[in-house]
């Protein structure tokens, strides 16, 4: 929302409610601010060019495995996971080997209640819908966390 006779937006309730008194902090405010937009843009971006491998096999179960590889290695670079078309929840693509499907299955590798869950398993490429990455969970009983 933009204040009258301002072309500067009218901050949020939120930013009301936590903007410091000292000069600097509105600087830090809206430096958060236009860094979501940043991150939205980049979001949408990625996303848009994953889509368009939506439906496709790669050739190989190895060829597969190397492209899925790539694309969590660049959604991880900025901090996104795929989300699950199964469950909503983030995940890591992958492709697993599976009887009947050559060049394996396209699979969403996440956890879930603390237990590792895998959705999908379609011959092709799935719809791509990218997510913020959740933060990781601290260990318990001495177990490594699931990211």
């Amino acid at each position: 929302m933009i204040d009258p006779g301002s072309t500067r937006p009218k901050p949020t309730r939120a930013e009301q409610e936590c903007e410091p008194a000292e000069p600097g902090g509105l600087a830090i405010v809206e430096l958060e601010r236009e860094l979501h937009r940043l991150q939205r843009s980049i979001r949408l971006t990625i996303q848009s060019h994953l889509q368009t491998l939506a439906g496709q096999s790669f050739g190989s179960l190895s060829q597969n495995q190397q492209m899925v590889a790539s694309i969590h290695s660049l959604l991880d670079s900025h901090g996104f996971r795929v989300q699950c078309s199964e469950c909503g929840h983030p995940a890591i693509l992958r492709v697993s080997p599976r009887t009947g499907i050559e060049q394996g299955a396209f699979v969403f590798d996440h956890t879930i209640e603390r237990r590792r869950t895998f959705h999908g398993g379609r011959a092709v490429m799935p719809e791509i819908r990218l997510v913020a990455k959740p933060t990781r969970k601290k260990a318990r009983d001495g177990k490594k966390a699931a990211g």
